[in-house]
């Protein structure tokens, strides 16, 4: 990992955990896997704190944990994984768009405690959505119990792996820790269950107080007569959210998106019946889709969507004859079948967004330049002035200034063995991989930074009740007018960065945030696609 990865991540951990959390995440991201007794000498916290810590960890599935040999457990951080925290509000905002109200809150309250059971994830879903229902209306458990088991269906929640339930013998010590597993067949089983019940309105804290002592008492009463709760049917049945599946769609989206600017509509809804026909039985890794034949993409197309068995195969060949590869025909049964090429639009089509993401530092001269070299391969200077259409001068500032930032690379293919410059050929390219990996590790810098501030200034996280973040103009940007304003943290130190410093809401902060946050998604797909292979 990068530092600017690692500093995001703390900053992370920080922000939604708190300070002792974040002491024991930090340390296990810098030193690696490591036992609880080196994490508190490392930490400086009481052992107490570092359990309640890597439990906080483990329950949100931002560590895991491994008997080692001789017995002792390792505790590592998912680092991966603390990062995806970026991206809850796009995952609360796909389910809302795919499921409405139910849908957002039981993924909401799932990525807030890490991991539920049905019954509890229900109940609270219920009574927060009759909290903003009018007077004299409810919400009942059915509904949101229905929405659960749609989510599920459609693998974008799981249950948890369990320990296993094997009796074990009286002479047979206990593991260090359980080794917990689920089979792919129940991952996506939802329990039968009754939930029969309305959601409640919360009452004033006077009559929450009252509430709260009558369960007490009762309890202390059923403890006296040796009498027990009986436990919810799904006791020990635990859900979380499946964060591949979330990313399955926005790249299938993404996909969707890319085949309608290139083609037409038609082309688009096309391949994304393709995508939805096959969007469960077809993993998140996988280099293509499963295949589909002309038949079943016909009969699957939405209703009231006119068009003929025949205009069909005809895009479908279309589709399979375009050089970027977003449908490969893979037989001739069943009128054809065919399937959606991942790896080709992250490989072909996906970095031609690329240049899109550099134009503010660099110009969208310099963006044309890209563009051309992709697309080119390799072109020499007086060949990247001719086909732009730049003067000279000009593209060749724009050429240094990409040399000097990585994005652009330069090529010496000599004509004689003493590689005189007079005699040499000097090419402009672009390593595509290298670029993106810049490139990422320039978004982690800005979401760990803040939108527009400068490297060398604190970050907006470290300052969460400050409601006006400074943000240096860029170059070539004029200020907005208004009153100069000088921010002062909470601790009441002035905060003056170099440059302008006009004053961005947090609203537009955490809208650019998410910006950056799709950017990061397009470069990891992009380069996970170059590393995986079929």
């Amino acid at each position: 990992m990068t530092q600017a990865e690692l500093r995001l991540c703390s900053l992370l951990l920080q922000e939604h955990f708190g300070e002792i959390v974040e002491k024991v995440g930090n340390s296990l991201l810098r030193t690696g896997p490591r036992p609880l007794r080196l994490l508190v000498g490392d930490t400086g916290l009481l052992p107490a704190q570092v359990k309640k810590a890597l439990c906080v960890l483990l329950q949100h599935d931002l560590a895991r944990y491994e008997v080692q040999p001789r017995g002792s457990v390792e505790y590592e951080a998912r680092s991966r994984r603390i990062l995806r925290i970026l991206r809850y509000p796009r995952y609360i905002y796909t389910a809302k768009a795919l499921y409405g109200d139910p849908g957002e809150l039981l993924v909401e309250e799932l990525l807030l405690h890490g991991h539920l059971s049905m019954s509890r994830a229900v109940a609270r879903v219920a009574e927060r959505l009759t909290e903003s229902m009018e007077d004299g209306k409810t919400m009942d458990y059915s509904e949101v119990s229905s929405t659960f088991v749609r989510l599920a269906d459609t693998h974008f929640i799981r249950r948890c792996p369990m320990a296993p339930e094997n009796p074990r013998s009286a002479e047979t010590p206990p593991p260090p820790a359980p080794a917990l597993a689920i089979a792919e067949r129940d991952m996506y089983v939802v329990p039968r269950l009754s939930l029969a019940g309305k959601g409640k309105r919360r009452h004033s804290c006077e009559e929450e107080e009252e509430e709260e002592e009558d369960g007490r008492r009762k309890a202390k009463r059923q403890k006296q007569e040796g009498g027990s709760s009986e436990p919810p049917a799904d006791d020990g049945i635990y859900w979380q959210v499946n964060l591949e599946r979330f990313h399955q769609h926005f790249r299938d989206q993404a996909l969707v998106s890319a085949v309608g600017s290139r083609m037409d509509q038609t082309s688009s809804e096309v391949v994304r019946t393709m995508l939805r026909v096959s969007e469960v039985t077809t993993a998140s890794g996988a280099a293509h889709t499963q295949p589909l034949s002309s038949n079943e993409i016909f009969r699957a197309l939405p209703a009231g969507y006119n068009i003929g068995k025949q205009v069909l195969d005809q895009y479908l060949a279309l589709l399979a004859d375009d050089p970027l590869e977003f449908v490969g025909k893979s037989g001739d049964s069943g009128g054809g079948t065919y399937t959606v090429s991942i790896l080709s639009f992250f490989g072909m089509g996906g970095c031609w967004d690329v240049p899109e993401h550099s134009q503010t530092p660099f110009g969208s001269r310099c963006a044309r330049i890209f563009r051309l070299l992709l697309r080119k391969k390799h072109l020499e200077q007086k060949q990247v002035e001719d086909f732009a259409m730049i003067p000279a001068k000009e593209a060749k500032d724009m050429l240094y200034r990409m040399l000097s930032e990585n994005l652009v690379s330069l090529q010496e293919i000599p004509k004689t063995p003493d590689h005189a410059p007079s005699r040499t050929f000097y090419l402009y390219t672009v390593n595509v991989v290298a670029a993106a990996r810049m490139l990422l590790h320039r978004c982690y810098k800005v979401s760990a930074q803040g939108p527009g501030v400068s490297h060398a200034g604190p970050s907006r996280r470290e300052f969460p009740g400050n409601p006006r973040v400074p943000v240096p103009l860029l170059p070539g940007e004029t200020g907005g007018g208004g009153s100069d304003i000088i921010p002062v943290s909470p601790h009441g130190v002035p905060w003056d960065p170099s440059g302008g410093c006009p004053s961005l809401s947090v609203p537009r902060i955490d809208a650019s945030e998410n910006q950056v946050d799709e950017t990061i998604f397009v470069l990891e797909s992009f380069i996970e696609s170059t590393v995986k292979r079929p």
